[in-house]
């Protein structure tokens, strides 16, 4: 299955999760305007592994919302989220959402 994106968020679809459950389902916090990309319906877990996130979907469908983009729906399976970069002459930084 090819990527999904959601903003500076990237969806992968992998094999197998690994890490640590995480309480929460909020995939990034936007660092200006304090919005969330966070999955509002829909059975899922989020896990951590080193930095990166992984997401389940149990339900046939999970929903990804952000008060600023299209919510969209994540498939079942297992997902890895990937934020978005951008380069600047003194280094690397996070896409501010």
């Amino acid at each position: 299955m090819k990527p999904m994106r959601q903003g500076d968020v990237l969806l992968q679809q992998v094999q197998d999760i690994q890490g640590k459950q995480l309480s929460h389902l909020t995939l990034a916090e936007g660092e200006v305007t304090g919005h969330s990309h966070r999955i509002s319906s829909g059975e899922a877990e989020l896990y951590e592994k080193d930095g990166t996130l992984y997401l389940r979907v149990f339900s046939e469908q999970a929903t990804l919302t952000h008060e600023e983009h299209k919510e969209i729906g994540i498939p079942q399976g297992n997902w890895m989220v990937r934020i978005q970069r951008e380069y600047e002459p003194e280094g690397w930084r996070y896409v501010a959402d």
